[in-house]
């Protein structure tokens, strides 16, 4: 099976699937963290994430991914009114691109690092499948620099909080290094970013996309989410979800 045979049929039985073995409804989802090529060898795990979204969850997707060095602007984004998969059309949401224009001098309107590689067309067909009716906004990040990445992810954190966003994080996980990205979310917890920066610099984490990954994790612990990852038994792949927590009602 390559991209071309991920058909909506192909697509939405993946999703079914998963729903029928998941054992109770989760809570409401704000993040997933998706990898960037989906395929036959990640469909499984990747419709596991992804059927914890309702038909009616949301109203758009912000989809992030690191490309670095594909150009000037640090933190780019489309300047396209439409993105044009093989299952439809999906319409940009113009005003929020430019409410982070706004918001920093780093987030431009730029198509310099736009290609038809991207992982923004890989996940909205799958985001086509599952979704009513949304719109997207595509955010690059050329420049991994902690700066960036922080000044992203505060971005996210502070317009996306109070709106019917999903937060889609592109980035490939392995399985095999999975205690390796739950001590860094435990660092972010902890409020301890130098140590967690320290850490990726020793190469320990060879993650693509680790700046969008950084990104999404900063932005979960700053709305208190509760960070899962899965990944099937012998599969490589790993994906993960941040969900909002249940809080105890005092009477």
């Amino acid at each position: 099976m390559n991209k071309k045979m991920l058909s909506r049929e192909r697509i939405t039985k993946e999703i079914e699937r998963a729903k029928s073995f998941r054992e109770k409804h989760s809570e409401t989802v704000r993040i997933v963290f998706s990898p960037t090529d989906i395929n036959k060898m990640n469909l499984e795990e990747v419709a596991a994430v992804y059927s914890r979204i309702g038909k009616n969850d949301f109203d758009t997707v912000v989809i992030v991914e690191s490309t670095p060095g594909r150009g000037d602007k640090k933190i780019p984004m489309s300047s396209h009114k439409i993105f044009t998969t093989s299952l439809g059309e999906v319409q940009v949401n113009d005003k929020l691109r430019n409410d982070f224009c706004d918001e920093d001098d780093d987030f431009f309107i730029d198509d310099e690092a736009f290609k038809d590689d991207l992982s923004l067309f890989d996940q909205l067909k799958i985001l086509q499948c599952v979704l009513h009716d949304f719109t997207a906004l595509s955010i690059q990040i050329t420049d991994e620099g902690s700066f960036i990445v922080k000044e992203l992810a505060h971005a996210l954190e502070e317009i996306l909080a109070s709106k019917n966003a999903l937060i889609v994080i592109c980035c490939d996980l392995f399985a095999k290094d999975k205690h390796d990205y739950e001590k860094i979310w435990q660092m972010i917890q902890k409020g301890n970013q130098s140590a967690m920066m320290n850490y990726l610099n020793s190469d320990k984490v060879k993650t693509e996309g680790i700046g969008s990954f950084i990104a999404g994790l900063i932005v979960a612990n700053a709305w208190g989410l509760r960070l899962e990852f899965e990944s099937e038994v012998d599969n490589d792949y790993l994906v993960a979800y941040a969900e909002m927590q249940k809080h105890a009602i005092f009477t």
